[in-house]
């Protein structure tokens, strides 16, 4: 049997979007959090038909979660994804599962790019690359083993470059990493 895919967001969802149509495979379930309207603009492909979409609370809980998780884990291995995802998995959840999380911040060269928003921290600081990770999700923030990582130059770039291009990177970081896992 094949192996059940679940893309969690926070923000647009956009990423799952594009993604899923470069592997022409959707996720099985897609999982948001409730967040107020004026906090984002959802992809409307994701509320199509095309995509089981999942609502939690703004901050869900361990167990709703857990409950979601055991659901489709059933008779298959699980691979579970967090794209732009602003909320902390359990720790619990992290050992059980196998969790992976796009990071647009190289915290492999530039480690005080973990947290939220490294976009922003790193547009003020002084940084000749960019770049964007992907690891496994663990109890520590960006903490678990990277995976795959990408850098490019970010000498005279704008800020909409910098998020256009770090955007393309994350896109082809998942897609080269879920072609082999799923």
């Amino acid at each position: 049997m094949g192996k059940t895919w679940i893309a969690l967001f926070s923000q647009t969802g956009s990423e799952i979007v594009n993604v899923s149509k470069r592997l022409d495979r959707r996720p099985d379930l897609v999982i948001t959090n409730d967040r107020p309207d004026h906090l984002r603009k959802i992809d409307p492909a994701i509320t199509s038909q095309d995509f089981i979409l999942h609502e939690t609370l703004n901050r869900p809980k361990e167990e709703t979660l857990t409950n979601i998780f055991r659901q489709y884990s059933k008779d298959t291995e699980l691979i579970i994804t967090l794209h732009g995802w602003l909320r902390i998995i359990p720790p619990k959840l992290c050992n059980e599962y196998n969790i992976y999380n796009g990071h647009p911040g190289l915290i492999t060269k530039y480690p005080e790019l973990k947290g939220k928003d490294p976009q922003l921290k790193m547009m003020n600081g002084k940084y000749d690359t960019m770049g964007c990770v992907l690891h496994e999700v663990t109890a520590g923030v960006d903490e678990g083993e990277i995976i795959l990582s990408k850098e490019v130059s970010r000498k005279g770039l704008e800020e909409q470059d910098i998020f256009r291009i770090l955007a393309n990177i994350s896109q082809d970081l998942w897609v080269e990493f879920l072609k082999d896992k799923l």
